[in-house]
């Protein structure tokens, strides 16, 4: 079974790396993970003294990180939603720890599963649900849309064949009605022939690259 990953917005943007080296330079701990409340909200305190230590330029970094990591997780939960079936990887993310010690996710990626099916018609059902889940968001990505046209030619491949087996089922009752001296039978023939010099040589292919 391959599968390939669907990526959300590119987190590797240079302006969401900003801050990094300021932010390396913190103490030891600051890159955690998001605080949780422990005992008397002391961890919530403690985000709040950090915020109020904040310069203008980081707090407004802090919001864009913040902005990005809503956009990003439902980006890949949109994914995930409309791959039903699919989805062989749930969401992974990429972080960056901001100015405030905590992590926020800037990038993402689903896995789904991008095999044929085991015959024409579940291929063709298989990949318009493919393309349906890696269009999904709002704002798809330029890997969303490389999976999205292979998966559409995953489908026209499948339709094809489900027509090249439909005319060679229909030309075998032809032919068998058609006597061979006639020229029912030597059109039906011929017919056959220029169909199978437009068909494809090889089946339904869908390279699996992350």
């Amino acid at each position: 079974m391959s599968a390939m990953s669907i990526s959300s917005l590119g987190g590797g943007d240079a302006a969401w790396r900003q801050g990094t080296a300021m932010n390396a330079a913190r103490p030891a701990g600051a890159s955690g993970g998001p605080a949780t409340a422990g005992a008397g909200g002391k961890a919530q305190e403690a985000g709040a003294g950090a915020a109020d230590t904040l310069s203008e330029a980081e707090q407004r970094q802090v919001a864009e990180l913040a902005e990005r990591d809503r956009e990003v997780r439902a980006h890949e939960m949109a994914h995930v939603a409309a791959g039903a079936g699919l989805v062989t990887r749930g969401a992974s993310y990429t972080y960056q720890t901001g100015p405030d010690g905590q992590r926020y996710a800037i990038g993402g990626e689903v896995g789904i599963d991008t095999s044929p099916g085991r015959s024409p018609e579940e291929s063709l059902s298989k990949a318009e649900r493919i393309r349906a889940a890696a269009l999904a968001p709002a704002e798809p990505s330029g890997q969303d849309r490389q999976v999205a046209a292979q998966a559409s030619r995953m489908a026209s491949d499948a339709r094809m064949e489900i027509a090249r087996r439909e005319f060679e089922q229909g030309g075998a009752g032809t032919e068998a009605a058609a006597t061979r001296d006639g020229p029912g039978y030597r059109g039906m023939r011929a017919a056959q022939a220029y169909s199978a010099a437009l068909a494809p040589g090889q089946g339904p292919t869908l390279s699996a690259t992350a």
